[in-house]
């Protein structure tokens, strides 16, 4: 039996036959759908993408009912253990692990890149002090494409492989600085002696010292934020990245709108809404008061619950493994202790089992900054740079996809009709 599905119009009586492939049917194929030759045929009408698939990708896995995310076929938690964010990057561009001298040369690759042009520096300073890091970010990425004319080279492969390593290499860099301008403190150049996180953390916090040594743990807890952060499917920054990069636009300009995206609160922004959110209730003893005002409709629960997975966050449970390890180092953030009380609560709670309300990424990860002396406004960026590395590879893959073109949504329009023109001193 063929892989279709049958169709009654039910306004004219005709029955149409729709292929199915992969669970999915073509957009397009409902335009044959008419109730007479005038009928531009059948639209489908969603709003937020609730049940549209924009694209065919090999890149990301996600499972939302099981609570499964993969990247290339590799378990989260498989790479969270054992590998490096440049490493799972390299992965999730390239769709295999590399041997040990690919490996070398992508290193070495990123590290050579890590400096910017003093140029950049001068444009950062012209920044306001108190310019929101984010906002920095955002405007500087933008501008690198006035920097590297031969972005707009996309369909050149060495090129764009030029662009990769520029991007994936100096976002760190462009973070650090928006950081250090955010405080009044000097810039530090990149250290190629130390290792990708190594060498952010040098770039963020280094002072007097001859040689900044990062420590292990922090370093190690950066990688594996990076990784999970690395890639998540079509989300609305990677949606953004892929819709701009199709109009053939520099990556830089693409990369910008992306981060854009990410900006705002519901997406990059989340983790800040968990750390308001413990700090206003406080203390545990003020929980019980909470969920009940929660239940009420009174507040929201951040941190739990997510669009995509209706189990729990398989990037929630490494995150608060690696919570605890980075508390050895920098003591325990006091807000742990509210945070592992909701957590409880939120699983046993038949109200919030429900909902299907788990931890979600967001939760523990601004505990984590936090106790790192990251400032809440510099977490969207934290998430900009790990993200970067799945946002390049998500817009090759959108540019050699012979499927893809401009993006341009049809709409459902519900203004006024046709109507005449009235002169203002007509106008009643």
């Amino acid at each position: 039996m063929a892989d279709t599905i049958t169709i009654t119009d039910n306004r004219t009586g005709k029955q149409y036959d729709v292929p199915v492939t992969d669970g999915t049917i073509r957009a397009t194929d409902l335009r044959q759908i008419k109730t007479g030759d005038d009928d531009f045929g059948l639209l489908t009408y969603d709003p937020a993408f609730m049940n549209t698939a924009s694209c065919r990708s090999r890149i990301t896995y996600i499972d939302g009912d099981k609570g499964i995310l993969e990247y290339r076929g590799y378990p989260i938690e498989q790479l969270a253990e054992h590998s490096t964010f440049l490493e799972t990057a390299y992965l999730i561009l390239f769709g295999e692990l590399p041997t040990a001298s690919q490996m070398a040369e992508w290193t070495h690759d990123i590290t050579m890149h890590t400096m910017v042009h003093e140029n950049i520096k001068k444009f950062m300073e012209g920044f306001w002090y108190n310019a929101h890091p984010m906002g920095v970010f955002v405007s500087t990425v933008g501008a690198l494409s006035t920097f590297y004319p031969d972005g707009k080279q996309i369909f050149e492969e060495e090129a764009r492989r030029r662009q990769i390593v520029r991007l994936i290499a100096k976002v760190p860099t462009i973070a650090a600085y928006a950081y250090r301008h955010s405080i009044g403190r000097p810039y530090v150049y990149p250290d190629n002696g130390l290792s990708f996180t190594g060498n952010f953390l040098n770039m963020l916090f280094k002072m007097t010292e001859l040689k900044y040594e990062p420590n292990e743990v922090l370093a190690r807890a950066l990688d594996v934020l990076f990784i999970l952060h690395a890639d998540h499917e079509q989300n609305c920054s990677t949606s953004a990245m892929r819709s701009i990069g199709s109009s053939h636009v520099d990556p830089y300009s693409a990369l910008a709108g992306a981060s854009a995206a990410l900006y705002g609160p519901l997406h990059g922004g989340a983790n800040e809404a968990v750390l308001r959110m413990l700090k206003e209730i406080g203390s545990v003893d003020h929980i019980p008061a909470f969920i009940k005002g929660v239940k009420a409709g009174d507040g929201r629960l951040m941190g739990f619950g997510h669009r995509v997975y209706k189990s729990y966050d398989p990037r929630a449970r490494i995150i608060k493994k690696t919570a605890y390890e980075v508390f050895e180092v920098t003591g325990k953030n006091p807000l742990l202790d509210i945070a592992l009380e909701l957590e409880r609560i939120a699983l046993e709670d038949e109200y919030f089992v429900q909902r299907k309300l788990y931890p979600n990424v967001d939760f523990y990860s601004g505990l984590i900054y936090q106790a790192m002396n990251f400032p809440v406004e510099m977490f969207p960026v934290l998430f900009a740079i790990a993200r970067t590395a799945g946002w390049v590879a998500q817009w090759e893959e959108m540019l050699l996809d012979p499927d893809q073109k401009i993006a341009r949504p049809r709409q459902i329009y519900m203004g006024a009709t046709k109507r005449d023109y009235v002169p203002a001193a007509a106008r009643g």
